[in-house]
C-alpha cells in the first residue's frame, strides 16, 4: 500500500468541457475525479473548460472525493495557464500527462509555486511514454509533491507500436517498472483505464488483474465502471477481519518477546503486519467516505 490512506479504488475521468457531467459526479461512488483540460477537450473549448473545472475544483461541492485536475502539457498553447488557474483553484492535486523527466515535474512545482498552489496540492504523473517509463525511479524521487503516478495505457500501447490484448502482455513490463519506482518512493500507483464499456466481464478481470500486480486502484471513463472497481479493490470483510487478528495476536507476541506469530496456521512476521494495518486503515477511511 502507499502511505496514504485515502481511498482511491476508483478515479474517474470528466471531461473539463461537460459542465453537466461534472455536476452529476457530485452524486457518484468515485474516490476521486479527474477534472480533464487534456485529451477531452477540443482546442477551440480550452478556455472554457479551464474555467468551468477551476470554479469546480474550488467550490467545495464535492464531498470527501479528491479533486485532481489534469492540465495541458507544457508544450501546448493551454498548458501554462491551466496551470496557474489551477494553482489558484487548490484541487488535490494536478495531474500533468506524458511526464518524462525529473525536469518537468520541477517546470510545474515551480510555476505552482509562484501561482500560489496550497502546499496541499500535490502532484500526479501521467507516466504514458517510453521515455517516461524508463525514467520512472527519476520522476518518483524527484519532488515531496509528487504523490502519485496513473497508467496512461491506451497511449503507452500506441507509442510501443503494440496491441491491446486481455492480459496486457505488452505493457506488463512498463507497469511493473512504475509500479517498482512507485513504491519505492510511497507514490500511489493507479491503473489505466479499460476501454471496452460494452465487456463487463473482461473489464472486472482488468481490474482483477491490476489488484493482482500491486495497482492502488484504477482510473475510470464511465461511471457504469465504478461498482466493480470500487468492490475489486476494497479489502473482504473476510480480510479485514482476519487483518486485525494478525495485527492482535502480534500486539500479544510482542508483549511475550517473541518475533513471529502463528494466526490460523499461517506465520506470521513483522512484514504481514504492516499489510495488515494497512488494510484496515484503508476499509476504515473507505466506511469514513462513506458516511
Amino acid at each position: 500500500m502507499a502511505s496514504s490512506i485515502r481511498p482511491r479504488r476508483s478515479v474517474l475521468y470528466m471531461p473539463g468541457s461537460n459542465a453537466r457531467a461534472q455536476e452529476k459526479a457530485k452524486t457518484l461512488a468515485a474516490d476521486g475525479l479527474i477534472l480533464d483540460l487534456e485529451d477531452a477537450v477540443a482546442p477551440d473549448a480550452k478556455a472554457e473548460a479551464r474555467e468551468i473545472v477551476c470554479g469546480n475544483a474550488a467550490s467545495g461541492d464535492y464531498g470527501k472525493r479528491e479533486i485532481i485536475i489534469r492540465v495541458n502539457g507544457f508544450d501546448t498553447p493551454w498548458g501554462r495557464d491551466d496551470v496557474v488557474a489551477a494553482s489558484k483553484a487548490g484541487p488535490d492535486a494536478i495531474l500533468l500527462p506524458k511526464v518524462e523527466s525529473a525536469a518537468q515535474v520541477h517546470e510545474l512545482e515551480k510555476l505552482m509555486d509562484q501561482s500560489g498552489a496550497p502546499k496541499t496540492t500535490k502532484i500526479w504523473c501521467m507516466m504514458e511514454t517510453p521515455l517516461g517509463i524508463l525514467k520512472a525511479e527519476e520522476i518518483a524521487g524527484s519532488s515531496p509533491r509528487v504523490e502519485c503516478f496513473v497508467m496512461g495505457t491506451s497511449d503507452l500501447v500506441k507509442e510501443l507500436q503494440a496491441q491491446h490484448t486481455p492480459m496486457r502482455l505488452p505493457v506488463i513490463t512498463s507497469l511493473g517498472l512504475c509500479l517498482l519506482a512507485g513504491r519505492a518512493y510511497g507514490l500511489t500507483v493507479l491503473d489505466g483505464v479499460y476501454l471496452h464499456l460494452a465487456d463487463e466481464e473482461g473489464f472486472r478481470e482488468s481490474c482483477v488483474q491490476g489488484l493482482e500486480l500491486g495497482f492502488d486502484g484504477k482510473t475510470l471513463i464511465h461511471p457504469k465502471q465504478l461498482a466493480d472497481t470500487n468492490e475489486v479493490f476494497a479489502p473482504s470483510e473476510e480480510e479485514v477481519d482476519f487483518s486485525r487478528r494478525v495485527i492482535e495476536a502480534f500486539e500479544e507476541a510482542e508483549k511475550e518477546g517473541k518475533g513471529v506469530v502463528v494466526v490460523d496456521g499461517k506465520l506470521i512476521e513483522n512484514l504481514h503486519v504492516e499489510i495488515a494495518k494497512a488494510k484496515v486503515a484503508l476499509a476504515e477511511a473507505i466506511a469514513e467516505m462513506a458516511a
